[in-house]
């Protein structure tokens, strides 16, 4: 997929890649950032400028080129947006089509009738394979997707999807399964296409449609999920059957998921605050991007904009001849 279909999409969106310049090679430099740590204290650039033969800012700009060279690319970033917005998009489309001509769809307490002597169509078997398929793959190539600063919630979701689906799966929850399913993948594919265009550089599509999200996944998540699906596999049950260890398991999945998406939502409301306000967008679970203007920046907040390193004139003031 990242080379046949991403690649070439990426190609038609005008993605580019932004340059950067790489650290030179310093061997004192090079062992510090790699075994003990990529942010190093005031006091360690001072120990290193004297070890290597730097300047405290040339130490300092060393570290900060050397951790952008480790970034991922925006090729790669996209890549993997691109692959996960099909993915929910196929799947979200997959899963309305095997519930919404089934009664439980409309009435939540179908979810319970008859179990657990339950059926299960054909359909069923395939989305629950296809969805606990995919999770797995997150799992396992969560090392080397772009990292971000929710790396161990994303964990944490991940293992309790999978915990979820296998669960619902053994003790026949099926049903409620994938209603569970369809209301997460409704809004995942909304996120992914954001950042698509985020990467592209279309800015005001990717507000436009963060926003559409945004709205989506705080009633889904929030509302619907809550005081829908959870009141289902919490009060309905006790009306056919006495509680056992898979019921309080399964609720007990089920909160640690809903508190991910409470975590979730509390990023999310920040970034809306921000397109509200008029700042720039950007993903709340992502460290910001590093640049090596950093000096230029701080000079320019003294002496106000600067080209080139040097002061900008002022066009206030009409030019002498």
């Amino acid at each position: 997929f990242p080379r046949y279909v991403a690649t070439p999409l990426a190609g038609l969106l005008n993605v580019k890649e932004k340059i950067r310049l790489k650290a030179t090679p310093n061997a004192v430099l090079e062992k510090f950032y790699a075994a003990t740590t990529k942010h190093p204290k005031q006091a360690d650039v001072e120990m290193l400028s004297k070890k290597s033969g730097c300047t405290v800012r040339q130490v300092e700009r060393w570290f900060r080129r050397r951790r952008n060279q480790d970034r991922p690319s925006l090729l790669k970033k996209f890549r993997e947006a691109s692959w996960r917005f099909t993915f929910y998009l196929l799947a979200f489309i997959a899963g309305m089509a095997v519930i919404v001509d089934k009664p439980w769809f409309y009435d939540l307490r179908e979810v319970w009738k008859g179990y657990p002597i339950q059926s299960m169509l054909p359909s069923q078997y395939w989305y629950y394979m296809i969805e606990l398929s995919f999770y797995w793959s997150l799992l396992f190539s969560i090392a080397s997707d772009v990292k971000r600063k929710d790396f161990k919630e994303q964990i944490i979701h991940h293992v309790a999807t999978i915990i979820l689906i296998s669960f619902s799966w053994f003790a026949n929850y099926i049903r409620a399964g994938t209603l569970i399913m369809a209301l997460h993948d409704s809004s995942d594919y909304l996120l992914e296409s954001a950042k698509m265009f985020n990467y592209a550089g279309w800015r005001n599509t990717c507000n436009n449609i963060f926003i559409v999200f945004a709205a989506v996944f705080i009633v889904t998540r929030l509302v619907i999920l809550p005081f829908w699906i959870m009141h289902c596999t919490v009060v309905y049950p006790l009306d056919l059957y006495p509680p056992f260890f898979g019921y309080y398991f399964f609720n007990f999945m089920m909160v640690v998921l809903q508190s991910l998406h409470i975590f979730w939502a509390y990023l999310i409301i920040r970034m809306a605050q921000k397109f509200i306000t008029g700042k720039v967008v950007e993903d709340e679970r992502s460290d910001r991007e590093e640049t090596d203007n950093s000096e230029e920046e701080e000079e320019a907040a003294k002496n106000g904009p600067l080209s080139n390193g040097h002061p900008v004139l002022n066009n206030n003031h009409r030019k002498t001849d």
